[in-house]
């Protein structure tokens, strides 16, 4: 591990150690917060209990259908856009103010498109994260050096063997940005619109642990979702990190 690695492991080991000690010394009153060895020790039983299973899956399978189609339909229409400049001008203003739309009051729409289940907060999710991969994949693009695309030329290369050899390589660090941005938006809406358009996952059962006062069962849940994020996204930049090994760029 890096430096700067160590150096952000202290700072959160630091920052878990001074939470617990507020906590055990009464400084911060459990009905507020409770201490992270307790929210720890509260998702180990629910684990064992097995109660959290069917929750766990049904969120983190709707996050990666979001995230799938997102990255997939997001990398897809910043490629359209890059080459249809004129569209891409008029689409710039939606996607400049395009978080400030409250995706949720498209509830309504979406259960008449897709009907009362799953699929509805899925699409909430996907809406959360595709601008992200769409402007990421439009600035990867943007900043490949135009000499690359000359030596391509010079070469030859069809369309295929541009984008495989060229095009994608020097894209790729906005293309992974834009990935591991989806990852956090596809939780935010997924987990939200579970909040209050579901009737399971672990959006509700958050919420249902809140309206009961059940503080180490909701702050368990939370510790859950927050370990599976970092997870995904230490999993990412890892990769990330590997493969730019392997072209010798770092």
């Amino acid at each position: 591990m890096s430096r700067a690695g160590w150096l952000r492991l202290g700072l959160i080991a630091a920052a878990v150690l001074a939470l617990e000690l507020l906590c055990r010394t009464g400084v911060i009153a459990p009905l507020t917060l409770i201490a992270p060895s307790q929210m720890a020790q509260a998702l180990g039983r629910l684990i064992a209990a097995g109660t959290v299973t069917g929750d766990a899956a049904k969120t983190f399978g709707n996050v990666a259908l979001a995230l799938a189609l997102a990255v997939s339909l997001g990398f897809a229409a910043g490629v359209v856009l890059h080459g249809l400049p004129r569209l891409r001008r008029v689409l710039d203003l939606l996607f400049a103010g395009y978080y400030a739309v409250p995706f949720f009051v498209f509830y309504p729409l979406l259960i008449v498109l897709f009907g009362l289940n799953d699929w509805p907060i899925v699409a909430i999710g996907f809406l959360f994260g595709v601008v992200a991969m769409v402007v990421n994949t439009l600035d990867g693009l943007d900043r490949i050096p135009p000499v690359l695309l000359k030596v391509g030329r010079v070469h030859r290369l069809g369309p295929l063997r541009t984008a495989l050899l060229i095009t994608l390589p020097a894209s790729a660090p906005h293309l992974f940005t834009g990935v591991k941005l989806v990852v956090a938006y596809a939780f935010i809406g997924v987990i939200a619109a579970e909040f209050i358009l579901s009737g399971a996952g672990l959006g509700y059962a958050i919420a249902y642990a809140y309206n009961n006062f059940d503080n180490r069962t909701m702050y368990a849940l939370m510790l859950l979702v927050l370990v599976a994020v970092t997870a995904v996204n230490t999993v990412l930049h890892v990769w990330e990190r590997r493969w730019y090994a392997r072209r010798g760029e770092r």
